[in-house]
């Protein structure tokens, strides 16, 4: 871009910004229009927006929940707790005690590897000793403060606790740029890992394509101009939906896990005929 071109985009922003902004929609309609005009990019605006927004969220609103953990067992055999850090592709892992209760340290997936490569990681014992001190946080911090933190910090991982002290989830610093920039996708984010198969249902990403969840459940769900399996969702609704609000379609039932008030964040997905299956099991406790 050369020196006039730098002079005529400077002179177009200062034009928008001729009425100064009294409120946050006053700012957002500058920067809608701006991107309208072609000032900025649309992918630019949105990502402003979010990071305006992001102060009003808590940590509640966009932590992994306790139930959805992925921890170490400081019992585990070391074999298991090895084998589940392979598995999972995580860096970073709570361990927890025996009755889950308690957090006894983080384990780094690196320094599991340069244990292994020396030689020094032989039993539980030599697992412990590579723990690290846990960082705890109240679920009602702000997500702009706890981003700052993890900067000042240099830590990627925090435990939440809730007003009683007792652990209620983690977040991670994606977790919280994710907010700002969208999905970050990794390697081992791609394909499969858009649906994740449990006991007796499937925990399904609300950003699936359309396209390949009706491939991966044998489904023909058509929803016109929409992309995501959660915006199908959305659109059959006519409303964003809280978690726990359900949706029957064509043999499937479909129950928001996770939203944010803003998008459905993913799903549980359970076929109809396994829900008769298991009514049928319950009532005869026998299983005969």
């Amino acid at each position: 871009m050369d020196a006039e071109q730098t002079s005529s985009w400077f002179d177009k922003v200062k034009h928008l910004f001729n009425d100064e902004p009294e409120s946050r929609e006053d700012l957002l309609e500058i920067l809608r229009e701006a991107a309208k005009r072609g000032l900025i990019e649309t992918d630019a605006e949105r990502m402003i927006e979010r990071v305006l927004y992001v102060s009003d969220l808590r940590v509640r609103d966009v932590m992994i929940p306790r139930s959805k953990m992925v921890y170490i067992e400081d019992e585990a055999p070391l074999e298991e707790s090895l084998q589940r850090i392979v598995e999972e592709g995580h860096s970073r892992y709570p361990v927890l005690n025996e009755e889950r209760t308690e957090v006894l340290g983080i384990l780094m997936s690196k320094d599991v590897l340069r244990a292994l490569i020396a030689g020094e990681l032989e039993d539980n014992e030599a697992l412990r000793k590579l723990y690290r001190k846990p960082v705890f946080v109240p679920e009602s911090k702000r997500l702009n403060v706890m981003l700052r933190e993890f900067k000042s910090g240099r830590t990627h991982l925090a435990l939440v606790v809730d007003e009683y002290a007792e652990l209620s989830g983690l977040i991670t610093i994606e977790d919280v740029l994710e907010e700002i920039v969208g999905e970050i996708e990794d390697e081992h984010d791609e394909g499969a890992q858009l649906v994740k198969k449990r006991k007796g249902f499937f925990e399904v990403d609300a950003t699936m394509p359309l396209e390949d969840f009706n491939r991966y459940f044998d489904t023909h769900y058509e929803c016109p101009g929409v992309e995501t399996i959660g915006g199908c969702v959305i659109s059959r609704l006519g409303h964003i939906p809280e978690a726990g609000e359900q949706l029957a379609l064509d043999g499937l039932t479909l129950e928001v896990l996770k939203s944010d008030g803003r998008r459905v964040q993913t799903m549980i997905v359970r076929k109809v005929k396994d829900e008769a299956t298991e009514a049928a099991d319950a009532a005869d406790p026998s299983g005969d």
